[in-house]
């Protein structure tokens, strides 16, 4: 399954469906601005995920501005939500999926999900399309599941060291240009970027009306980037472990199947002083 769905085949399956629509809406600058969003306007039958409470654990230290909740943790949102393994899911937002769309996406894949997608376009394509909009609440109906995570899909420290070492790992880091150079750093106590990383900021995975470029041009620029090397060897990061699962999404839907995450990314490799810093472009050698 493509992990993008477009407006008219979602508006398809809710009317014909039990799928799980949720809203994944969030400005990072003000915490509260997804749900009050969610309260003026929503698409039929969606239900609130908030980035920093429900698809994050915000106690953890040293993994990061956004580390994984726990499985525990995670089993109880999604029992919460009424999700069961048989249930399709679709995740928006309002920034191309850039947010907490493709995080959501990627957390489900983590568990196994196999009938999850992103909205292509968000809120913005549904919103400007004329469909139904919504503001009742709905309270979903509670079913009790537990889920594991795949650690397959995931690299720690670690491993990262170790992959970059042997250069068997392509990291990409999906930060903006300005970011991983260290010329600006809005979030983060320390700028640059992990020595070694290749850029590929999100936002070029997207065209002109916010939508995900085509998938023959996703295949196109990911080949690129990628060289001789397999997808499977790719790890992607970014500031938080978010808009990077961005770019896993675009290289899932250009047919680049098994990269991975780093989930800690920038924020949680900079938690050891004692961990390499890069500033400046990254060099362009062939791979």
């Amino acid at each position: 399954m493509k992990p993008l769905i477009c407006v008219d085949e979602l508006a398809g399956l809710i009317a014909g469906s039990n799928v799980l629509v949720v809203d994944c809406r969030k400005e990072l600058s003000s915490p509260d601005s997804g749900h009050l969003a969610w309260t003026a306007g929503h698409i039929p039958g969606a239900i609130y995920a908030d980035l920093d409470r429900e698809l994050s654990d915000l106690s953890k230290r040293g993994l990061g501005r956004h580390p994984l909740p726990d499985e525990t943790a995670f089993s109880a949102v999604l029992s919460r939500w009424g999700w069961t393994p048989d249930r399709s899911v679709v995740a928006y937002d309002d920034a191309g999926g850039a947010l907490a769309a493709a995080r959501l996406w990627w957390m489900m894949r983590l568990v196994g999900a196999s009938q999850v997608r992103v909205l292509d376009g968000g809120w913005s394509a549904w919103n400007s399309s004329g469909a139904r909009i919504e503001t009742s609440q709905q309270v979903p109906a509670g079913a009790e599941i537990s889920v594991r995570y795949d650690p397959t899909q995931l690299v720690d420290y670690d491993a990262l060291q170790a992959g970059l070492d042997t250069q068997s790992i392509l990291l990409i880091d999906a930060r903006g240009g300005p970011r991983f150079r260290g010329e600006v750093e809005p979030l983060d106590r320390i700028a640059g970027h992990i020595p070694g990383a290749r850029n590929r900021p999100f936002s070029d995975n997207l065209a002109g009306d916010g939508r995900f470029k085509s998938t023959e041009q996703l295949a196109a620029e990911f080949k690129t980037l990628l060289g001789a090397r397999v997808p499977e060897s790719v790890v992607h990061m970014c500031g938080s472990g978010v808009t990077a699962c961005h770019n896993l999404l675009a290289m899932e839907q250009a047919g680049l199947h098994g990269s991975r995450l780093f989930a800690p990314s920038w924020s949680g490799w900079i938690s050891d002083p004692s961990r390499a810093i890069g500033v400046g472009a990254e060099p362009r050698a062939a791979l």
